[in-house]
């Protein structure tokens, strides 16, 4: 089905955009501040996926994209980078409402040296793995900015929202993997799968919201001090 990929892309920000209009989080007033950095990450982020792309990590099933492309993307693909981070950053928004608790700097730390520390490891490990050696170098600059330079004190809630989010990424990189309407090449990644779907994935899309997640609650502090 042509339309598959396009239907993932609207069924994945339906529900997010509904219920952002919800009157407790009103999460369509913080719009404004959610959009300036996804045009930024998505900047960053398509670069990646057209080098990628053009370098065969990865290519795209035409059984299940509608045929329209960008700089070698199918839309699909682009829009991607903008349905995923905003349904993320609205479970991170709900949760900031809804859940007082807030996880205690060492914990924070402590994850954060977790995947520091992970990536380091399989950087050393598969250097020549341009999917894994990119996931990874960018996940560790971003944490060890937004751990050790600016301490954000949002990042701990951060990690709540991503481990929850976590639910729904199975679901779509699952049918998109599963199918396949993304097709990875092993050689270019750690050849490891949960499921259907590839090791590198899990913090690919973490980096991806650890940047979409930094630049909302610089623009939203921002904004509201002025």
């Amino acid at each position: 089905m042509k339309t598959a990929y396009l239907l993932i892309n609207f069924f994945t920000i339906l529900f997010p955009v509904c219920l952002s209009f919800d009157k407790r989080v009103a999460f369509y007033k913080s719009w404004k501040y959610l959009m300036p950095g996804m045009a930024i990450t998505g900047i960053v982020f398509l670069f990646w996926d057209v080098l990628f792309t053009l370098k065969q990590v990865w290519s795209f099933n035409p059984d299940y994209i509608i045929g329209i492309t960008v700089f070698q993307l199918p839309l699909e693909e682009i829009l991607f980078f903008l349905t995923v981070p905003f349904a993320c950053i609205f479970i991170y928004a709900c949760l900031s409402y809804y859940v007082k608790w807030q996880p205690s700097k060492l914990f924070t730390a402590s994850l954060s040296g977790l995947f520091m520390g992970l990536s380091v490891v399989l950087l050393v490990l598969y250097p020549n793995r341009i999917y894994t050696l990119v996931t990874f170098s960018l996940l560790l600059t971003i944490l060890i900015y937004l751990q050790f330079v600016v301490k954000a004190p949002w990042l701990g809630r951060f990690y709540m929202a991503y481990f929850i989010s976590l639910l729904p990424f199975y679901i779509v990189n699952g049918v998109l993997t599963a199918i396949p309407i993304v097709m990875y090449n092993n050689r270019e990644n750690m050849a490891i799968r949960v499921g259907s779907i590839p090791f590198e994935d899990h913090f690919y899309s973490l980096a991806l919201l650890l940047m979409n997640a930094a630049f909302y609650e610089y623009f939203r502090r921002k904004w509201n001090r002025t």
